[in-house]
């Protein structure tokens, strides 16, 4: 076995009595010692349901200690771990579920309500269900066992598969080896100096990579702590950094956006800080003000589930200067930009961003063509560009996939136009972002209906959520007797966006 792949097991024996997370709302603390006891009991729990090295755990949960746990007992089996997004209709979980096939998944009580209709299809399959928290589960922890038998594991083994939305509209598997989330947290560890002194509260969602990998494994890995914390809210926000003396934190533009609006934080200060983080989406630079005004270090990265997502470094006191740069490469990975012709761009041309190091994903889960599309000559094709200034700092100027970003959630148009291409009243249908303040970008939708067709926005909102997630649906719909095309009979949407004629959007 690579002796780098039980790095939590032997972190936790190092640093025994030292805080590892803390539940941000009800203030529950475990130290390394509980931690490596909880991980092992789950896996001894997972062995016993016939749980082995490759197949798949997946889990349904709000932020929760459960993820540390199922995450560790996975990797001390060989299992590979499924985080799964609460926040998606019943159809797309229904999808994903059945297209990774897990051996066992794991529910918080907290979403037996919200997913109901999930849990009654994965009830009446083949799938094992178990409660990710509850009596049952601290039963399981309380154990104090240990699985009887260990595989033997390599660091290019699968540890989890994390689901990011398809420009076909179906969620794409990334799978993420021992290797990819070890090299990305060793690498955010040296190129960030991180110690075991630092402390960060959890607010980006765990089954996203950002809630996961961004900062909660550096942290844990360094030996440092981790606040886990469900649901963002300035005032809760304010108290949980004051209270556990947190040292850096990553939010999205969203939440930075409700913080520095809000009247707690004209009041705050925040001495133990050195460094608030942005990430999910392009930060507006009206937050850097805010947070230059008050004096506190503010910067922002850049990255996806398939790499990482940690690639750049920039010291606030040089994102101050550059405002809006992510930085430079990170120690142990190599960033490229790319013109049309495959050539290095110039300085200041903006090109697609390539990226190569060993935090790089996997594999896409049973996709091996568009595996062997995404990388040549091992660099990923991030299909994002940027550029960068005669001083080598870069800049993330868009991205070449027809994507939107809102409130850090990825919405692919093509997605939620195939579905609003499917109601019997609508002819055609463009969905587009355009910026907002607080979302990042908002979901706008222009649609053209059919000959004396009626709909209104509520009948709208209610079709699109019977099958995807709230933050897909369109915050508005734009209703216009045609949609400019281009030279080739392309639906234009740049016109769209900047022509006002078209719904003043």
């Amino acid at each position: 076995m690579d002796n780098t792949v039980n790095w939590f097991e032997k972190r936790c024996r190092l640093n025994p009595s030292h805080i590892a997370v803390v539940d941000g709302q009800t203030g529950e603390r475990w130290t390394y010692r509980d931690m490596d006891r909880r991980f092992l009991s789950i896996a001894a729990y997972l062995q016993s349901q016939g749980v082995e090295k490759g197949d798949r755990v997946a889990l349904l949960s709000p932020n929760d200690v459960c993820y540390f746990d199922m995450l560790f007992a996975c990797a001390k089996l060989g299992a590979i771990f499924v985080p799964l997004n609460w926040r998606l209709a019943a159809p797309e979980l229904d999808y994903i579920i059945h297209n990774c096939d897990p051996k066992v998944i794991a529910v918080h009580p907290d979403l037996d309500e919200i997913n109901g209709n999930v849990l009654t299809k994965v009830q009446e399959s083949h799938f094992k269900l178990m409660k990710a928290a509850g009596k049952e589960y601290d039963d399981i922890i309380r154990m104090t066992a240990a699985p009887t038998s260990n595989p033997a594991l390599k660091m290019d083994d699968p540890l989890s598969i994390i689901y990011t939305g398809g420009t076909t509209g179906k969620p794409k598997g990334v799978v993420l080896s021992h290797a990819s989330m070890f090299w990305n947290a060793i690498n955010t560890v040296v190129s960030w100096n991180l110690t075991s002194r630092d402390i960060t509260p959890t607010y980006m969602p765990m089954f996203h990579t950002g809630g996961l990998n961004a900062l909660s494994l550096p942290i844990l890995q360094i030996g440092g702590t981790v606040i886990v914390c469900k649901s963002f809210r300035p005032e809760t926000f304010v108290e949980i950094v004051r209270r556990e003396r947190c040292t850096l934190v990553l939010l999205v533009p969203t939440m930075y956006h409700m913080l520095t609006q809000s009247e707690v934080f004209a009041e705050a200060s925040f001495p133990t800080m050195h460094t608030f983080l942005s990430g999910g989406a392009p930060c507006p630079h009206t937050i850097y003000e805010a947070f230059a005004s008050k004096g506190l270090a503010f910067k922002e990265g850049y990255g996806m589930t398939e790499a990482g997502p940690n690639n750049f470094f920039i010291d606030p006191s040089e994102a101050a200067k550059h405002v809006g740069s992510v930085g430079m490469p990170m120690m142990l990975n190599d960033i490229k930009i790319v013109n049309n012709h495959g050539e290095t761009a110039v300085v200041g041309e903006v090109g697609e961003i390539l990226l190569k190091g060993g935090h790089l994903f996997h594999s896409y889960w049973n996709l091996p063509k568009e595996t062997e599309e995404a990388f040549s000559d091992r660099w990923f094709h991030t299909g994002d560009l940027g550029r960068r200034d005669d001083e080598g700092f870069f800049y993330i100027m868009g991205r070449k996939k027809d994507m939107i970003i809102t409130g850090g959630e990825n919405v692919y148009p093509l997605e939620v136009e195939h579905l609003l291409q499917q109601h019997p009243y609508i002819e055609e249908a463009a969905v587009v972002g355009i910026p907002d303040e607080k979302w990042g970008e908002q979901v706008i939708a222009v649609l053209v209906l059919k000959s004396g067709a009626h709909l209104d926005e509520e009948t709208l909102k209610q079709y699109c959520a019977a099958s995807i997630g709230k933050y897909k649906i369109p915050k508005r719909f734009v209703f216009a007797e045609e949609l400019p095309k281009t030279a080739v009979g392309k639906i234009d949407k740049i016109r769209i966006i900047h022509d006002h004629s078209y719904g003043k959007i």
